[in-house]
Parts: structure tokens; C-alpha cells; sequence
């Protein structure tokens, strides 16, 4: 399985971020799956790509070619993928992956959860979604998502098209072990109930 992987670029994290952020990558190349990620170096997205080179493990970078300066990208890739722009980076990655795992991350990493989501949620993809939710950094999404869902913003269908999960243990059995949705997943009036 090809996992998607979207996390924080930043340094400045707390430590546990990152053990988890490497674990999963250890983990996802140990079970045999490819890591797809951003392609960065540092932040949380290096650390995952350092655990997956750690235990062997196929990694695929995609990254715009105005990243492409010294110590930016992670130089331990299977192979890389450019783009010229961000929207087709994310494109590139949705397509080259059979699974998304979103470890904690600001705002690119926000948005890439939602488009995955969204898109999932149109029935443009069925692939499995989990969010990575160390140190309860994402418990005040989940909360707002219940708040749209009971204001009545959105469908509480919704809530179950992602697996909410408090280890990468748990991030990658969702993943390996989620219904994968072929074709579109329920016709669109289905989400305004």
C-alpha cells in the first residue's frame, strides 16, 4: 500500500511529535507499505520519511522545484517526483497514494486533510484517512467538526469517512484495515441528512 503521509514542516516541536512521527515511518516500511509524502527534511514530515529509510522502506517525495534548495528536502528518497506549483504537488500526492495518514501540522497540513476529506466525502475518492492525534493536538478539530455536524453545517456522516486515532499503532491498522470505497461512495444528497 502506497500511505499518503501529511505532517508539520516546523521544527520547534515538542519531542513526542517527533517519536511519532518516526515510528510510523518505521512501522509503515516494516509492514511493507511506501511512504508518499511532501519530501521535506525537516519537521514531522522528515522524521516519518527517517523512520521508513531506517527499516529500508520505499519513499516517493513530491515537492514543488522552488523547494529544491540545499537542506530542504529529504535526501534519502526512493525516488522524487517535481511539480511546479503547491495545488499540483497535493494533486500529484492524492494520486500516487492508496491511503492518507495527517500527523499534527499547521495550516498546509490543515488543508490537505480537509481537501482529502472533502473530495472522499464527494465520492471523487474511497481511500482509507486517518488522523494521527499525538498529545491530543487534534481534539479541538474533532470538536469543532461535531459542532458543524450538530449546527447542522455538515452531515454526521462525515465523522465516519476518518479514523480518529491516539497512536501510530492504531493510524496504520486504520489504514490497512479500513473499507476501501470504490467508485463513489454514496450519491451527495446522502450527506445532507
Amino acid at each position: 500500500m502506497r500511505i499518503c503521509v501529511f505532517g508539520a514542516s516546523g521544527s520547534e516541536l515538542a519531542a513526542e511529535y517527533f517519536e511519532a512521527a518516526h515510528k510510523l515511518g518505521e512501522l509503515l516500511a516494516a509492514g511493507g507499505h511506501s511512504l508518499v509524502f511532501g519530501g521535506g527534511q525537516g519537521g514531522l514530515m522528515g522524521a516519518c520519511a527517517e523512520g521508513a529509510a531506517r527499516q529500508g522502506g520505499e519513499i516517493t517525495g513530491i515537492a514543488p522545484r522552488f523547494f529544491d534548495e540545499p537542506g530542504i528536502l529529504f535526501p534519502g528518497c526512493t525516488r522524487f517526483l517535481f511539480t511546479e506549483t503547491m495545488r499540483e504537488r497535493k494533486q500529484l500526492m492524492e494520486e500516487q497514494s492508496d491511503a492518507f495518514i495527517v500527523l499534527p501540522g499547521g495550516i498546509g497540513t490543515l488543508e490537505e486533510f480537509f481537501e482529502t476529506l472533502t473530495l472522499k466525502q464527494l465520492g471523487r475518492h474511497g481511500k482509507p484517512i486517518a488522523v494521527l492525534n499525538t498529545l491530543r493536538y487534534y481534539d479541538a478539530m474533532l470538536a469543532m467538526l461535531y459542532t458543524a455536524a450538530d449546527g447542522g453545517f455538515m452531515s454526521r456522516n462525515c465523522l465516519r469517512l476518518f479514523g480518529f486515532c491516539a497512536t501510530p499503532e492504531e493510524a496504520l491498522d486504520h489504514v490497512e484495515h479500513a473499507e476501501v470505497l470504490s467508485g463513489s461512495i454514496r450519491r451527495l444528497e446522502d450527506y445532507s441528512k
